[in-house]
């Protein structure tokens, strides 16, 4: 899963907790048809979405799927603005392919992200589009501003600090989440957080898990720490999800990247 893991010696990856296997194999991005149902969108009507994965090879319908992260297929849905997130797990059926119902709030261009380990391949993010037609449509980049604030969700307190204080595309950005309280933090789908950050105009996407953590009795917080690198400069929405108590906690940061000077 997460493939800049790296041992000597036979083990677990201890982000994802998946059995390392010796080798890098050659990835190959297999084909993600989604369709819907109705196939004519409504802003905040239910549509059944059908997810089927295609072997770039062979071109038949994947069955047989690795669990990363307690699941067989993470759905993560972004809408144009920016303001709706979710990240959803749709139900295998028996011929192989995967279902959920959703309903899409507004009109829009929402990106749509497939993750997912074929057991034939590699692990996948698969990006596609779903159009909901409108009054108002219209395609359009999202107004942000930066938003380093403090965020409070269901039970918990995050607030966000970065090394450097000013992160710069492409370059690596230290993201370091304390939680409060910090007591009752757990694992959530087999990571102690799950992060994806969207830039602006929604191209480039990023699925992250946590490189460290730091639990300690003199600090009054707890520390998630993730790498990432920011491919462009620009303002990226960074959604984060945690569990406290039984409860899933999502805040959103807006995090500005700037040029190498």
């Amino acid at each position: 899963m997460d493939r800049d893991i790296r041992s000597k010696t036979p083990g677990f990856c201890p982000r994802c907790g998946m059995k390392l296997v010796p080798g890098i194999p050659e990835f190959r991005e297999y084909a993600v048809t989604l369709t819907t149902l109705p196939r004519a969108l409504k802003p905040g009507e239910k549509t059944h979405l059908t997810f089927e994965v295609g072997d770039p090879e062979t071109h038949q319908r994947v069955r047989d799927f690795e669990i990363v992260h307690e699941k067989l297929f993470h759905l993560f849905v972004v809408s144009q603005d920016l303001k709706y997130f979710i990240h959803e797990h749709p139900q295998p059926q028996p011929d192989g392919t995967f279902q959920i119902d959703l309903s899409l709030p507004k009109p829009g261009f929402y990106r749509v992200l497939s993750d997912f380990y074929p057991a034939s391949g590699t692990p996948q993010l698969v990006s596609r589009a779903l159009f909901v037609p409108g009054p108002n449509f219209a395609l359009a980049v999202a107004k942000l501003e930066p938003d380093m604030s403090t965020q409070v969700a269901e039970n918990v307190e995050v607030e966000l600090v970065t090394e450097p204080r000013d992160p710069i595309a492409g370059m690596q950005t230290l993201m370091f989440f304390r939680l409060r309280p910090k007591d009752g933090i757990e694992t959530y789908l087999g990571a102690w957080a799950h992060m994806m950050a969207a830039s602006s105009d929604l191209i480039d996407m990023i699925h992250d898990h946590p490189v460290q953590v730091l639990d300690s009795e003199s600090l009054p917080y707890k520390q998630i720490q993730f790498n990432v690198i920011f491919p462009r400069p620009g303002l990226y929405r960074v959604w984060v999800q945690f569990q406290r108590k039984g409860v899933v906690n999502t805040v959103a940061f807006n995090v500005p990247a700037g040029e190498l000077k």
